[in-house]
């Protein structure tokens, strides 16, 4: 588990030094993708399904890439995008293409389904996060008038 975190902690920092992202943020940047791996790796080892699992880790990274962008005053996306980068299922798409190619398709459109709700997950926790967020803001700034 150590390894894989420190795994995640690296390619979440290096995906940031691709994405541009300033280098006072790239420790962050890690944290985030290390911190959102941690929690997957441990819903999946309490047997959570992937999706699930994926959809829970997305949501608190897109919680701490807020919390962050707020304290360094950085833009949300530098943090979620490198964080979010350690939860894309790359390899689940490749091996689904990978199937296709080899004409077996019914494996090939499971893993391909499969990827895709992953990929959803990914997507649907970043806009919950983005949801209640907006929402905090408007109850907090309607009881400061």
């Amino acid at each position: 588990m150590i390894y894989q975190l420190i795994t995640s902690f690296i390619s979440s920092a290096a995906f940031g030094i691709i994405f541009n992202a300033p280098r006072k943020s790239l420790i962050q940047c890690g944290f985030v993708g290390m911190v959102g791996w941690g929690f997957y790796k441990y819903l999946s080892n309490e047997e959570v399904d992937a999706v699930v699992a994926t959809l829970i880790a997305s949501f608190i990274i897109a919680i701490i890439s807020h919390f962050f962008a707020k304290k360094y005053r950085t833009p949300v996306i530098i943090f979620s995008v490198a964080g979010i980068i350690p939860l894309v299922p790359g390899g689940m798409a490749y091996d689904a293409m990978r199937h296709f190619v080899e004409n077996d398709y019914a494996t090939a459109l499971e893993m391909a389904a499969r990827a895709f709700m992953i990929s959803g997950s990914i997507a649907f926790g970043l806009v919950i996060s983005e949801v209640i967020n907006q929402v905090t803001r408007k109850i907090s700034l309607k009881k400061l008038n």
